[in-house]
């Protein structure tokens, strides 16, 4: 190429001098602030994700629909099929309070019926002084529910009480379809959102306690002998012998199944301990978040703590415990731990089976009781949860109202509500209103070092200032020619190591 006969010589001045006499235009503009990219608007995906955006995304790639079609048009639409939603009509029975108790307690129902995957059509109640013995209901209203059901097509009935095996067989007899109580629909709940290891130990032992009082089986199945060969030779590998029911085999295996569970649960929970009298050998305020259901208690963490929980509008999104370690403005150290959400008649096997969980809030220092301010009924959110803390021997420790939800809130009932609770705060973990104010509450009302101290340490010990910083209190500090000069207050185990450098 450089050999070409005509080839001429190139130089930078020659070439420079030929761009002068190009046309100028808008798009040769300097102004480089112009420039969007077309990626401008999409995420990062380098970002990492938080693990509560994660779980987020995993629970809504099974999202329940409405219809599902058996013929597929394309072949990968084999990749996005997803389970039909139960067609459920709800029953109640009102016994006590209002009628806006009563619609509350039906709505309530009936929100805990969508999160459990259904489709409500319908829902009645009746005015009783008590459920109806055999069938929870009246018997008129047990044959206009038969009739609600056959021209819904419902497959579930859902009733809003704990409901006897008697009750169950008898209704579905009527109903013809499955009949659940609120119990087994909580747990069933439960069951979709345990994820670690030991929530799901906790709500198969729940679920196990709930079904072995109710055994059932079509016709006399259930109190069949064994006989024959298996009779003569002691009732097989596992049995009893001649004699032992079909129920009494199951129930046996379930009562084994249950023993075993709560072993595995002690060896947990001596886990959990070691980790609980570790923070308490060190003196660690703790603070426990409860209160009702969907109220805003992951929203609440992520806000005061940056913990990334998963964070969804759903009853009992989260049921695992997270503990996060967090410091107070002058540089003390505590932790902040979120608990499972609770609810009006909170089954008694579900509290048996997170005691260990729940002993969270009785040991803590201070609760964080959080009540959603758009509920209908606040109130009555805030005595439920107070009977059940209760129930865990919770109800002696120190306790902080804080009204969620102020942006969607009616301000005559956040009025209310500040009156009825003096000792309350006023947040919206949504928009960030409140927050300062209640981190300010939460610092003020930890547990505060009790020892005072005037020691003179030396440089070399910078390990003791910087145990003063994160567990003590210091009023003053002055850096000498001999050391740093400290006077404040810490525990008597830190008071301790400050003895030989006292002043």
């Amino acid at each position: 190429m450089t050999n070409a006969p005509h080839a001429r010589d190139f130089t930078l001045d020659a070439e420079l001098e030929q761009t002068e006499a190009w046309p100028e235009t808008d798009d040769d503009s300097d102004d480089s602030d112009d420039f969007v990219s077309g990626y401008a608007d999409e995420p990062d995906p380098e970002a990492d994700p938080t693990q509560g955006a994660m779980q987020l995304a995993e629970r809504h790639q099974l999202r329940r629909v409405a219809g599902l079609r058996t013929e597929l048009e394309d072949i990968t639409e084999v990749e996005y099929r997803q389970l039909r939603l139960e067609r459920v009509v709800l029953v109640g029975v009102w016994t006590e309070g209002t009628v806006q108790d009563a619609e509350n307690s039906m709505a309530e129902l009936a929100l805990l019926a969508e999160t459990a995957g259904s489709e409500v059509l319908e829902a009645i109640y009746q005015r009783r002084q008590t459920p109806d013995p055999a069938t929870y209901i009246g018997r008129g209203k047990v044959e206009g529910l038969a009739e609600i059901v056959a021209a819904t097509g419902a497959d579930t009935v859902i009733c809003d009480g704990d409901l006897a095996p008697s009750q169950l067989r008898n209704l579905e007899d009527r109903t013809k379809v499955k009949v659940v109580d609120r119990t087994a629909l909580i747990l069933d709940i439960f069951a979709q959102h345990a994820k670690s290891r030991e929530g799901q130990a906790q709500v198969e032992l729940a679920q196990l306690q709930y079904m072995k009082q109710r055994l059932r089986g079509w016709g006399g199945q259930l109190s069949r002998q064994a006989g024959g060969r298996v009779g003569a030779d002691g009732g097989g590998i596992g049995g009893r012998g001649p004699g032992e029911t079909k129920i009494e085999t199951d129930r046996r295996r379930i009562n084994d199944k249950i023993a075993k569970l709560r072993r595995e649960l002690k060896h947990m929970k001596g886990t959990r301990d070691t980790k609980r009298s570790d923070r308490k050998r060190h003196q660690i305020p703790s603070v426990a978040i409860a209160g009702y259901t969907n109220a805003g208690k992951s929203s609440l963490l992520n806000r005061l703590t940056d913990a990334g929980v998963l964070v969804e509008d759903s009853l009992f999104a989260t049921l695992d415990p997270t503990t996060r370690r967090t410091t107070t403005a002058d540089g003390r150290v505590y932790t902040m731990s979120d608990t499972v959400g609770f609810v009006r008649h909170l089954p008694h096997q579900l509290i048996e089976a997170f005691r260990s969980t729940l002993e969270e809030v009785a040991d803590a220092d201070l609760i964080l009781h959080v009540v959603d301010g758009s509920h209908p009924d606040p109130e009555g959110q805030i005595s439920a949860v107070r009977a059940v803390l209760a129930d865990v021997d919770a109800a002696n420790v120190p306790e902080l109202i804080v009204v969620n939800k102020a942006d969607a809130a009616d301000p005559l009932v956040l009025a209310r509500l500040r009156q009825h609770e003096p000792h309350s705060v006023v947040v919206s973990a949504k928009t960030g209103e409140g927050i300062a104010a209640a981190l300010r509450l939460v610092e003020s009302e930890l547990p505060r070092p009790g020892v005072e101290f005037n020691a003179l340490l030396p440089y070399e010990r910078g390990d003791l200032v910087n145990k003063l910083h994160q567990h003590g209190e210091i009023d003053t500090m002055e850096h000498t020619g001999d050391g740093t000069l400290v006077r404040g207050r810490a525990n008597a185990d830190l008071a301790g190591e400050l003895t030989p450098y006292a002043v």
